[in-house]
């Protein structure tokens, strides 16, 4: 991986491919991504398992989360939902079963094709209070001080830099508002070689940083009470790993003390700003 932007133009690349194919095709490959590198086991290796949840639409499901974040996000009746790298609907929609018809849900993603599909899907459904916006989750093109309740699955780990993106939703949630998101950490370090892997940074994995740096990075932007609400391992099934690693290094691998995790993370903002450094949205915190 080399600057930001790059690896931003990349992970869009990965998921406008991931948009034009089927849930089962996406369900075949790693994360989601569109790589030959998986095998028939790899399609659980993330996902969790929506399609028991009120509001779930398999058109919007493309298999792409690791958790299950509007199930933890505590939204009530008229709240006002961000979802964050909304793809093609999906928590959007389980999000309005909760908001009902007094509320409203707005997903983002950068990605223009994920958008089309959103948009098409909200059509099919006739909700007028669900709204997808292009734009990018670091840079959020949503007034300050907006939303009751932000949700994301499985997406702050292909933002190449998690300090703004926490400070964009510390600045877009109503004083006292929270956020729920699942995201894939890491405790340990990774092998070196799969840093510069496209198919494992947009797979969720080379993306991922340390579980302990990113409660830190939430606690600095200003977040209380925080707190993990599901923390599951992510085993990679052999026939991925050989796709990047020697059998001695597999062994090596499994041998070692890294853990790849999926964890549903709670936080607060604060009804009162007490961080004494400047007016919320000024970008100086």
């Amino acid at each position: 991986m080399n600057t930001e932007l790059e690896i931003k133009n990349l992970v869009k690349e990965k998921y406008a491919a991931i948009a034009e194919q089927s849930q089962t095709q996406n369900a075949t490959s790693c994360c989601g991504a569109t790589s030959s590198c998986c095998g028939d086991e790899v399609y659980n290796i993330m996902a969790d398992d929506y399609t028991k949840l009120e509001g779930y639409n398999a058109e919007a499901d493309l298999g792409l989360g690791c958790g299950l974040p509007t199930e933890f996000a505590k939204i009530k009746e008229g709240d006002i939902v961000i979802d964050l790298g909304s793809g093609a609907g999906n928590d959007a929609f389980i999000a309005r079963k909760f908001v009902g018809e007094n509320g409203k849900v707005l997903g983002i993603d950068f990605t223009e094709a994920m958008i089309n599909k959103a948009r098409e899907n909200a059509d099919k459904l006739k909700l007028n209070n669900v709204e997808f916006r292009l734009g990018d989750i670091d840079d959020m093109p949503v007034t300050s001080n907006y939303a009751n309740v932000i949700v994301s699955n499985c997406v702050l780990n292909l933002v190449p830099n998690k300090y703004k993106v926490i400070s964009e939703i510390f600045r877009v949630l109503k004083p006292g508002g929270h956020f729920s998101i699942s995201d894939v950490v890491l405790e340990g370090e990774l092998p070196a070689k799969w840093k510069n892997v496209a198919e494992l940074y947009a797979g969720c994995v080379s993306g991922a940083i340390q579980k302990q740096v990113y409660l830190e990075i939430i606690e600095q932007a200003g977040f209380k009470n925080v707190a993990i609400q599901k923390d599951k391992p992510i085993i990679i099934p052999d026939d991925i790993l050989a796709n990047y690693l020697s059998a001695e290094e597999i062994q090596q691998y499994k041998n070692g003390k890294v853990k790849i995790s999926s964890i549903t993370v709670y936080a607060e903002k604060p009804a009162k700003d007490e961080r004494g450094c400047c007016e919320p949205g000024s970008g100086c915190c």
